[in-house]
């Protein structure tokens, strides 16, 4: 499983049309995901205080486009330590087991939900 935070309204968009797309695709080439270990530090460097956001767990065997584990930056690397899944594509909205609620505390920090434990 791989994980990607979004906000309701893009997932709901996604939905709808059939495909989601996030902008570092148009940006970058790629969606930028997370294993389950690299998720708290992701969201605690890139969404801390943001509300309304989900948390995509994807099932990378359904993606119908390419996945790389790779640095942040998007270069292969030669070790595995530290490499952030990226899909080089539209993620198909089938490939998404489930879309879990990811809010943060008070704090503006965020925990795993219990869901993922699940």
């Amino acid at each position: 499983m791989i994980y990607h935070i979004t906000t309701r309204k893009e997932w709901e968009a996604a939905q709808a049309n059939g495909v989601y797309v996030a902008p570092s695709l148009k940006n970058e080439g790629f969606i930028h995901c997370s294993k389950k270990e690299q998720i708290l530090d992701t969201a605690d460097n890139y969404f801390r205080g943001h509300q309304d956001l989900l948390l995509l767990c994807i099932m990378p065997e359904k993606l119908q486009v390419d996945l790389k584990f790779e640095d942040p930056s998007g270069k292969h690397s030669a070790n595995d330590f530290g490499l952030f899944p990226h899909v080089y594509g539209p993620i198909n909205p089938d490939a998404v087991l489930m879309a879990v609620p990811f809010p943060c505390d008070d704090e503006g920090k965020f925990k795993l939900p219990e869901a993922l434990d699940q």
